[in-house]
């Protein structure tokens, strides 16, 4: 009598795998996690960014680089911080904050829009004097915004 597995029993355990194979990833959900993980790098860049600005203001008596623009809000249509290495043109100029690079070394740039001058982050400066720093590009539907 031959020993070893019937074609038929070796396709149904590959079934049995892929079906569990399927399952795994769908309860993974790697797409859900990837965002959740841009989203956490988005808010530690609205941090720093803002931590930047107000390091700027205990240095320079209170004053914020003049290029903020003021708003009420911060959304998709605020002018974007420029990236310093061209043109700023319809930008947010905060170079005062890169320059020698005291309070931050570079601006950094949204994990998945990395295009052209803009970082895709947005600052604005309220009628009260607080500044808030966004990050209009947040996926999931999250908001992504901190104010000091």
């Amino acid at each position: 009598m031959k020993k070893g597995f019937t074609l038929i029993e070796i396709l149904l355990v590959v079934a049995a795998i892929g079906i569990l194979a399927g399952v795994v990833i769908l309860a993974i959900n790697p797409g859900k996690q990837l965002g959740d993980t841009r989203n956490a790098q988005r808010w530690a860049d609205v941090n720093t960014i803002l931590n930047g600005i107000y390091q700027y203001s205990i240095d320079n008596n209170g004053d914020l680089p003049g290029s903020i623009p003021s708003s009420s809000t911060c959304s998709s249509s605020t002018p974007k911080i420029c990236q310093m290495d061209g043109s700023c043109s319809g930008l947010t100029d905060l170079s005062d904050l890169t320059d020698g690079s005291v309070y931050l070394v570079d601006i950094p740039d949204d994990p998945t829009e990395s295009t052209g001058n803009s970082t895709y982050y947005a600052v604005i400066q309220t009628t009260e004097g607080r500044v808030t720093v966004c990050a209009p590009g947040a996926e999931q539907s999250e908001t992504i915004e901190a104010t000091r």
